[in-house]
This record gives C-alpha cells, sequence and structure tokens, in this order.
C-alpha cells in the first residue's frame, strides 16, 4: 500500500511540474546598438547572455517577458529595439517603457 501511495505522489509531482518546465522558452533580445563586450544580466528568473547587437536568454521562464525584465537588461546592455519570446513579445509602447520613456499619462474627460 506505501508502494502505491508513492508511485501515486511521485506522478501527481511530475504532472504538476511538466506544466511549468514546458512554459520555458527562450527570449531574444536585439539591442539598437553593438555592445563593446560580452555582458550577463540576470532579470526575471532569466540568465540573459548578450553579445554584440543581441542578448538571448535559454528557457527562460514565460514570466520574464515583462517591460521590468526589458529595463534591467537595457540598463545594463543599453537601448533595445526587440524583446521577444517564441508565443509573443513587447510591443512599440512597451519597448519605449523599456528604454525609459515616461508612461503615457491618461486624462479623464467629463
Amino acid at each position: 500500500m506505501k508502494l502505491h501511495t508513492l508511485a501515486a505522489a511521485a506522478v501527481l509531482a511530475f504532472t504538476v511540474a511538466a506544466p511549468a518546465v514546458a512554459a520555458d522558452s527562450n527570449i531574444s533580445v536585439s539591442l539598437q546598438s553593438p555592445l563593446a563586450a560580452k555582458v550577463k544580466v540576470v532579470a526575471g528568473g532569466a540568465v540573459f547572455n548578450c553579445a554584440d547587437s543581441a542578448c538571448v536568454a535559454v528557457s527562460a521562464p514565460d514570466q520574464a517577458l515583462t517591460v521590468a525584465t526589458c529595463k534591467a537588461v537595457a540598463k545594463k546592455a543599453g537601448a533595445v529595439a526587440a524583446f521577444a519570446g517564441e508565443r509573443r513579445g513587447l510591443q512599440a509602447p512597451d519597448l519605449a517603457r523599456c528604454n525609459g520613456a515616461p508612461a503615457a499619462t491618461v486624462t479623464a474627460s467629463n
């Protein structure tokens, strides 16, 4: 009986953990200017290896695809031209915020 319980627990643990592993993907970053030297940036649970005009994070968690992570990369590697994972990427307004542009102000109309 204990063996069956242990086996069931192992199957359950693998089933719960498997989607988290499958959710990881690569994130590619294009920089606006080439780097003089290689740079490593750790942000959003991902490790970005940067060289020339590109940074790549292999097996990055989906939650790393954010403006905050982009800002961390831009701070160390320079202005970002594109920031994208395998399924989606940051759009122009988010890239502008990534590179330090203030968020657009919203005015209420009466």
